[in-house]
């Protein structure tokens, strides 16, 4: 077996209760890594078509990687993947933290879970043993107290839990998974499949090293990292994600208002400039990473603590600009709540944004809202609607349902002020004005996605001499990020593989490029002496495109056509204010792009699927059935 990997995945079936560990063979690791990857092989081959997310049958893979938990800044990523609740099709979540290399220590390289507890369970891992044990105390207990609580009776302060909230009890469509209370599988509704199989945790506690094959060779790597990133310069470091939110006002693509504008009049009041001058209390980290991005904010006033970190960009862009809601410390509120409930923050923000528009246009009346007033720029009302969606009570309920379903139920045109792709609520970046995300949110296998592929402003820094960190791929022209022609393309189809390698690894985009100061080749280079493969770029890219034909292929079995690689129709209407007034998408032009992207995939024009012949080239065949 190659190092870097235990070869023992733990199989837990909740409806027997039994759990077993299997051994794959290496092949299977070389072919398919980690990650998202390596779920989707045992997804195809387990999971029936129209398997029901909330069913028995469903998956819950949780995958780590030959690197998670090495000393290397950012390889602490693992995925979380099954049917997604929210999409009917597949869905995949990656978090950082500290638990996937938990997982490692503990002797495995992953777990996969079906089946339905007949009462509320935790499974248990400790140096190689697994068991489950009774949850019923946690059942219906915010995520503060569930983790005191396990921490409590486990005996150990080291423990690492993975929970699902009062949310994925309630099968919130758009629950989430959180690590430590503050690293979020947030995306795709994986908290409501916990949720639905009883699984109210995973607590984890290994002390075994890793074993590496070129122990010095590794060494050289981190040390060239050491020598290339400075993190007194690092704005990610300095501001968090939330120190872009300036800048992308200036662009005039700050998503606000339900995506109706560009610019938000109040943004200065809630960057990561300042928070960093007024609540920030600390810059908290992930395992063994030394970005340090994440943020730790205290409210004394209104019971915000550190604890639960502080509000990432995509919290403060979907509870603040398109809410219209300027008050930062509102807004830090709003992220504990999340935090609490185990919400995924975008999608619960676009609800409410949804929300707020039908109401202003009548479609949602005080009598359909329990007597509230759905108003854009109250900080109260999206306070309020975070814990009715949390609990699923009155107008709670139908966006716990999230905004696809929510306007089908409510009908009389409520579907175009619905924000989504496939049924999975719009991130918070503007595809009006960063055209490679026009393509990025229509394809995505998880529907709406920003961190599939670098966003435009990267393609415009592409230059002839090769000193971009996209050169490596063969990418050598700078292309305009209004640009949606066969160039955008392009750039898009070959840094989407970098994405997919990244999620298949376990690298942080903060740390690798282009975002990041890991070159490409470094990573080729720890992959190798971490698992002693003779690994090139060529086969790890490869993986990552095995990976999107894999997920493309799920869903095409899901019923999935090309009718669903489409956006929102407010993406083809004009931005309403900001530099970029009246800009959007072209439908033919972004039709000319999905087409160009279906032939550069080796995708049937008419199905969507991918080719018998694209599927022989990556050895998946077998797949497709």
């Amino acid at each position: 077996m190659a190092k870097g990997y235990n070869g023992k995945i733990l199989r837990v079936d909740l409806s027997t209760r039994q759990i077993q560990v299997e051994e794959p063979e290496e092949g299977v690791y070389r072919r398919y890594l980690g990650g998202g990857s390596l779920s989707l092989y045992y997804m195809l081959r387990e999971l029936k078509p129209g398997t029901d997310p909330f069913g028995p049958d469903n998956l819950l893979c949780l995958m780590t990687s030959p690197t998670n938990g090495l000393p290397l800044s950012g390889l602490n990523r693992y995925t979380a993947a099954g049917k997604s609740p929210l999409t009917n099709g597949f869905g995949e979540s990656e978090a950082g933290g500290w638990w996937g290399p938990e997982l490692k220590a503990a002797g495995f390289d992953g777990v996969i879970v079906r089946g339905c507890a007949e009462k509320p369970v935790y499974l248990w891992i400790g140096d190689g043993k697994a068991e489950l044990r009774d949850a019923a105390k946690y059942w219906g207990k915010l995520a503060g107290e569930v983790q005191d609580g396990l921490e409590e009776e486990v005996g150990d302060k080291r423990v690492r839990i993975l929970q699902t909230g009062v949310a994925g009890e309630k099968l919130v469509r758009y629950a989430a998974i959180v690590n430590q209370l503050k690293h979020f599988h947030g995306r795709c509704g994986l908290g409501a499949v916990m949720g639905a199989k009883g699984l109210k945790a995973v607590v984890v506690r290994g002390r075994a090293k890793p074993e590496i094959a070129d122990p010095e060779g590794a060494k050289q790597v981190l040390k060239w990292f050491q020598e290339h990133y400075d993190r007194d310069t690092d704005t990610r470091h300095l501001w968090g994600t939330a120190g872009i939110a300036p800048s992308l006002d200036r662009d005039g693509i700050l998503p606000t208002r339900n995506f109706r504008e560009g610019s938000f009049e109040k943004v200065r009041e809630i960057s990561g400039q300042t928070m960093a001058n007024t609540i920030l209390t600390g810059r908290g980290t992930c395992y063994a990473c030394a970005v340090a991005c994440k943020r730790e904010v205290e409210v004394p006033e209104l019971g915000v603590t550190p604890k639960f970190g502080g509000p990432e960009y995509e919290t403060l862009g979907a509870h603040g600009s398109l809410t219209g809601v300027g008050d930062l410390k509102q807004l830090a509120l709003a992220n504990q709540l999340l935090g609490q409930y185990v919400l995924d923050s975008i999608s619960t923000g676009v609800c409410i944004a949804f929300a707020m528009e039908c109401f202003e246009n009548g479609l949602l009346t005080k009598e359909d809202t329990g007597g509230m007033e759905l108003r854009f720029g109250d900080e109260q009302v999206v306070i309020d609607l975070i814990h009715k969606i949390g609990r699923r009570e009155g107008i709670g309920d139908l966006l716990a349902e999230g905004v696809m379903r929510a306007a089908a139920q409510i009908g009389r045109g409520a579907e175009r002020f619905a924000m989504h792709t496939k049924g999975q609520e719009l991130p918070m970046h503007e595809p009006r004005g960063k055209r490679g995300l026009a393509l990025a949110y229509a394809t995505s296998a998880i529907g709406a996605d920003h961190m599939k592929a670098p966003h435009d402003p990267f393609y415009e820094s592409i230059d002839a001499e090769g000193h971009s960190s996209l050169s490596a791929l063969g990418l050598l022209e700078p292309v305009d990020r209004m640009d949606l022609g066969p160039a955008k393309v392009r750039a898009y189809h070959y840094s989407q593989k970098v994405w997919s390698l990244y999620d298949a690894v376990g690298m942080c985009k903060f740390v690798g490029v282009p975002i990041g100061a890991l070159a490409l080749d470094k990573l080729v280079e720890y992959v190798r002496v971490v698992t002693g493969w003779n690994a090139s770029l060529w086969e790890l890219l490869k993986i990552a495109e095995r990976s999107e034909a894999m997920a493309r292929l799920f869903n095409c079995r899901e019923g999935f056509t090309p009718t669903d690689d489409i956006l929102p129709e407010r993406m083809f209407e004009g931005l309403a204010n900001g530099p970029l007034q009246g800009k959007a998408i072209d439908r033919e032009e972004l039709q000319q792009a999905l087409t160009t992207y279906y032939q550069m995939q080796g995708w049937d024009e008419q199905t969507g699927r991918p080719t018998p012949a694209r599927l022989a080239e990556l050895g998946l065949s077998w797949a497709e059935t």
